[in-house]
């Protein structure tokens, strides 16, 4: 363990400093936004972000990844805030990190492998979709004139300007950071009207402070604050593990899923005491931390401390940080997310494939919530999974003498179920039926019953019924739930 941490923290020292201090500034006004959508104090949020992004950078499992507050963490405590106060939200970011751990030692990552790439690439479209209409409000900002101003267009513009074409001269410093200073010095010495950090709310003057959440210890807090932990947990889990998916893709490194489970639920327990709000894995910031040169545990660490340093040492001067910098860093990565090879793909793919892509972004976008439209496009995949395996089932059938054999390949299941009863016919008169089930598996309770069924019906025409090949996990389940050797099997088939 020793041996690694120099490499894990330490081997992409200049990249990780300055990626950190480029994420640490897009994260204020995010953090502060996010505060209000949960309806509590900007400092609520900027805590938050503190102690996520330093506890994750230890604890977590995926490297460069940065986590803080979110807004699909925010939109989910509004109504617990407003009937019960901050102090309720505390107690359940404290339990959402029990959950969390617990999750993380029943190994939930391993839930990741159920994800379909096709899911995953809606998941990514639809993100970069809410990011860049995110910005939108910023660009139509009114002036003190009360007219719209077209300053925050021209000047989004030259941070893209200075993003996209600086790279092309010179990679010694990321393009996002020149992109902040260059914009700062110009809004401060023209004193141009442009709404700037500090429009958002103020920022914290001191370090959080430990406190134990002022709320009643009773089962009825418990009550109160246990549905809004469990879908905090749900929510910040999954966006946190497809998060760490796509850095994995992008940095082509692995990742420790259940890791950064445990991880989340150590730094969210801990945010509660601290008075912030429960938070996961931010995709965006993750992002320009990684384009900005950000790979180890270093930069994420970085981030968190850097951002609680400029909050409280240098708060007058980041307040004048002008909102278009950001907005333009926040393009940047909208347009680097989406993955514009799906437009092609959509004639070259299958088109199940295609559908599920496109029904998660628009789930996501439609719900604004990104846990259910990767729920959508997940049930979806599965669906049409079974459908394509249940026609691969084959069953062929040949007679010899007063015997006919059924020879079944494939998978026996609930999709494949009816047409396995509708191979065999059970008006034709026979003395024996052989089933050969060499080369099936039977999976479920509706296998089972189906099978059940055929061997009851041959056997009430006075049918002899002898079962072939029936490989050990078949054998297993269907001892254990088929009827058709037990007493009575076809006096009880007769009745129903």
């Amino acid at each position: 363990m020793f041996s690694r941490l120099p490499a894990s923290w330490f081997s992409n020292l200049r990249g990780d400093v300055l990626s950190g201090l480029v994420v640490a500034l897009a994260l204020i006004p995010e953090a502060i936004a996010f505060s209000i959508i949960a309806g509590v104090d900007p400092k609520v949020g900027l805590y938050a972000s503190f102690t996520i992004a330093v506890i994750t950078a230890f604890a977590g499992g995926r490297p460069a990844m940065i986590s803080a507050a979110t807004a699909a963490m925010a939109l989910l405590v509004g109504t617990l805030v407003k009937f019960h106060g901050v102090e309720y939200l505390f107690a359940a970011t404290v339990l959402t990190g029990v959950i969390q751990f617990i999750f993380g030692l029943l190994k939930v990552g391993s839930v990741m492998r159920f994800v379909s790439k096709s899911v995953m690439t809606g998941f990514v479209n639809a993100l970069a979709i809410l990011i860049f209409v995110a910005q939108l409000p910023e660009l139509n900002v009114f002036s003190k004139a009360g007219d719209v101003t077209w300053i925050a267009w021209a000047m989004t513009a030259g941070g893209l300007a200075i993003i996209y074409i600086l790279p092309r001269f010179t990679k010694a410093i990321p393009s996002p950071l020149v992109c902040i200073i260059a914009l700062s010095l110009v809004a401060v010495f023209t004193g141009m009207d442009v709404r700037s950090v500090g429009d958002l709310g103020a920022l914290p003057s001191s370090l959080p402070a430990f406190l134990i959440p002022n709320v009643p210890f009773t089962f009825e807090t418990f009550k109160i604050i246990l549905p809004f932990a469990i879908s905090l947990s749900i929510v910040g889990l999954l966006e946190s593990l497809l998060t760490a998916q796509i850095v994995d893709q992008l940095t082509d490194t692995p990742s420790d899923k259940n890791r950064e489970a445990r991880g989340q639920g150590i730094a969210n327990f801990i945010t509660g005491f601290f008075g912030g709000m429960a938070g996961c894995a931010m995709i965006g910031q993750s992002v320009i931390n990684v384009k900005s040169g950000g790979r180890t545990r270093l930069s994420t660490l970085i981030a968190g401390v850097v951002l609680i340093i400029l909050c409280v040492v240098l708060g007058p001067w980041v307040s004048q940080i002008p909102m278009p910098a950001l907005v333009a860093i926040m393009i940047m990565v909208a347009v680097g997310t989406f993955n514009w090879g799906s437009f092609k793909n959509l004639a070259l793919h299958p088109k199940p494939t295609s559908f599920v892509m496109l029904t998660t972004v628009v789930v996501t976008i439609w719900q604004h919530n990104l846990a259910i439209g990767v729920g959508a496009g997940v049930l979806l995949s599965a669906v049409f999974f079974a459908g394509k395996v249940s026609q691969l089932m084959r069953i062929t059938s040949e007679m010899a003498g007063e015997t006919r054999t059924y020879t079944i390949h494939g998978q026996i299941f609930f999709a494949s179920s009816e047409k396995f009863l509708a191979a065999f016919d059970f008006k034709e008169v026979l003395e024996k039926v052989v089933i050969d089930v060499s080369h099936a598996h039977f999976w479920d309770l509706t296998s089972v019953g189906a099978l059940d069924t055929v061997v009851l019906k041959f056997r009430r025409e006075g049918t002899d019924v002898e079962i072939l090949g029936m490989n050990e996990a078949s054998a297993t389940i269907v001892g254990k739930l088929a009827e058709h050797d037990k007493p009575g099997a076809i006096e009880r088939m007769s009745e129903h």
